[in-house]
């Protein structure tokens, strides 16, 4: 009986597996579609904390942005070099005004 939840954990563990792999890839392929659709764009690394795992976030040019879930921020500023753009850590280099902006004009309209 023990053996029969031993296999059934093992094949959840599985599903859970490539359920995250597919996510990761999903992000991945999200968040090269930003680097090359905009202009200008520039990176965030953000540390993970107790209740949400490191993320990078993009900021192109006009201010828009994405934020997506990372392994790690060694990934983030890897991801960063691979697209060639640059990469700042969010804990010492603020998030840029244009974001902000962007945001805004967002909510008006």
């Amino acid at each position: 009986m023990a053996l029969v939840g031993w296999f059934r954990r093992r094949k959840q563990q599985a599903q859970e597996q490539r359920v995250a792999d597919e996510l990761q890839v999903a992000s991945y392929d999200h968040l090269v579609e930003f680097c090359r659709t905009r202009r200008g764009v520039e990176a965030w690394v953000e540390r993970p904390t107790s209740f949400n795992k490191a993320s990078l976030l993009l900021v192109a040019f006009d201010g828009e942005s994405t934020r997506r879930a990372v392994p790690s921020e060694e990934y983030g500023y890897a991801f960063a070099d691979e697209q060639d753009i640059p990469c700042y850590d969010a804990g010492v280099v603020p998030y840029p005004q244009r974001m902000r902006e962007y945001g805004l004009r967002k909510k008006r309209s």
